[in-house]
């Protein structure tokens, strides 16, 4: 039997319009896994994380949320527990990032990436893991960082939020383990996505950057793909709390 097998499985990816979630849902349904797709701007219909997961021959479905709004994220908890099918993979990944130094981050601007980052992807977790710990069996994935492990740039509130992830991931492996629910996370090295264009964009950032990844390139978004069909997976049935680095060698320089 394929370990990496997911069919028959129903994954639940926020975030996944674009860049690394889009990357994500795609990789798992092509390991088998229908797809339910969440972010702030996803189209009705027609979107390119529709296309792809459907192309896999998977079913889908799409919900527009505001992680921002605690009711909605709660709303969307419930409409999933409501649905005929249980879920059985949540991909915590939906994630916004506010740039600017520390004296100058505003309230707003923490308050957002905090929501975004960190608080929706708790309440997620919580509402949809009561009923996997009551089944016995489920799957919860987050994308960290590796400001989880740093402090970076001119990024606060993203940086304690990331870091918090690695904390929560560890916190409900620790509760949830024994009751047959895998909870670990993922982190991301720099990747060419549309939170990163800044850096990109910068020279001396960019080439610093560069410099230090033993790869020696910027991450594409479906370098995560084989990290989260892992660990959605059977492959994974023994992985608890692991926080597993995907950055081209960046933590190991």
């Amino acid at each position: 039997m394929n370990p990496f097998d997911l069919s028959g499985r129903l994954a639940v990816v926020t975030g996944a319009r674009r860049g690394i979630g889009l990357a994500i849902a795609d990789a798992l349904a092509a390991a088998g896994a229908d797809i339910v797709a969440v972010s702030a701007h996803l189209e009705p219909t027609g979107s390119e994380v529709e296309k792809r997961v459907r192309s896999h021959g998977r079913d889908f479905t799409g919900y527009q949320v505001d992680f921002t709004d605690r009711a909605a994220v709660t709303d969307l908890a419930a409409r999933l527990e409501a649905r005929d099918r249980a879920v059985d993979i949540l991909v915590n990944n939906a994630g916004t990032i506010k740039r600017a130094p520390a004296a100058e981050h505003t309230d707003a601007m923490w308050d957002e990436v905090l929501a975004v980052n960190l608080s929706a992807q708790f309440v997620l977790s919580r509402e949809l893991g009561r009923a996997m710990v009551a089944r016995g069996h489920g799957k919860i994935i987050f994308t960290a960082s590796l400001l989880s492990f740093q402090g970076g740039v001119n990024v606060p509130g993203y940086t304690a939020a990331k870091s918090g992830l690695v904390g929560l991931t560890r916190a409900l492996a620790n509760e949830w383990a024994a009751r047959g629910v895998n909870v670990n996370a993922i982190v991301p090295g720099y990747i060419a996505t549309d939170n990163t264009q800044a850096l990109r964009d910068d020279p001396s950032r960019n080439a610093a950057i560069l410099d230090r990844i033993p790869a020696g390139r910027w991450g594409r978004a479906d370098d995560l793909a084989g990290a989260a069909v892992f660990l959605a997976s059977p492959a994974a049935d023994y992985v608890h709390g692991a926080v597993i680095p995907v950055d081209g060698g960046w933590l190991g320089r």
